[in-house]
């Protein structure tokens, strides 16, 4: 992505992950970077790593799930630096439970992002993208929202209405200039396991054939998606080795899941 200076874009869940990772590798190549995410200390730690690659930062933090606050942030960058050229939708919360097991407000911050979250970002940039006919969107998926697995029913739920959203765009943007991309990843080394203690162990079985990558290799493919947009793209590869299967015979694919996934009791 190099010689992309004067190029914008709007990151959210900016402050750790993949978001953060993605915000320095695009600072590197000379774009300017909005960080979007609730922490502000964590967001100007990453602000600092952007203008230190060379490019610059514009720090909002702000709940992305609050549409007024995305409105008014986006009045604010529009004004500042223009229309974005790329919406980075990777801001992501929950936790893996039985629906049971799930309160109400655990169930709204899951909604809240990655879905809200991405729905509020997009909408508020969406007429000043297609007033100028181009622009990429990048959805940060999980492959929940393709084989989901037991124990996580509002966390499934969340990654589904992200790819619900994706799909849709899909057919509304058409022929637009815009374009909208899901990416999904299997285990990240993320802090989400660490804020989610007892969340690893319930990974089903026949899902830890899939390698775990690092925040900046997953960062390294969202900038590649923003060069080359795709409609969908799995890292790593056995992933989409997994999505084949589930497309030739999803009975098995969430049987194998169920089998060896969490079960009730444990």
């Amino acid at each position: 992505m190099s010689g992309s200076t004067g190029q914008v874009a709007v990151v959210t869940g900016a402050s750790s992950g993949i978001g953060a990772a993605s915000a320095r590798l695009l600072g590197a190549s000379g774009w300017t970077v909005v960080l979007i995410a609730r922490r502000a200390d964590r967001l100007a730690h990453v602000a600092r790593d952007v203008e230190g690659a060379g490019g610059r930062a514009l720090v909002e933090p702000l709940d992305a799930a609050e549409a007024d606050a995305v409105d008014a942030m986006a009045a604010r960058v529009l004004d500042a630096v223009g229309v974005p050229d790329v919406i980075v939708n990777s801001a992501g919360a929950g936790v893996w439970r039985w629906m049971e097991d799930t309160s109400h407000g655990e169930l709204a911050s899951m909604l809240g992002a990655p879905f809200l979250a991405a729905w509020n970002v997009t909408h508020a940039f969406m007429p000043a993208l297609l007033a100028r006919g181009r622009g990429v969107i990048v959805h940060v998926g999980s492959p929940a929202s393709l084989a989901p697995w037991p124990g996580a029913t509002g966390y499934t739920t969340s990654r589904w209405a992200l790819r619900g959203l994706h799909e849709a765009l899909r057919q509304d943007l058409a022929g637009t200039g815009v374009r909208t991309c899901h990416v999904l990843f299997g285990e990240v080394s993320s802090e989400y396991f660490d804020a989610n203690p007892d969340t690893h162990e319930h990974i089903p079985r026949v899902g830890r054939i899939i390698p775990t990558i690092t925040p900046e290799r997953a960062a390294r493919v969202v900038v590649r998606t923003i060069g080359r947009p795709r409609t969908q793209v799995f890292d790593p590869p056995m992933l989409a080795v997994v999505q084949l299967a589930n497309r030739l015979s999803p009975g098995l694919v969430a049987l194998l899941a169920r089998r060896t996934g969490r079960q009730r009791g444990r």
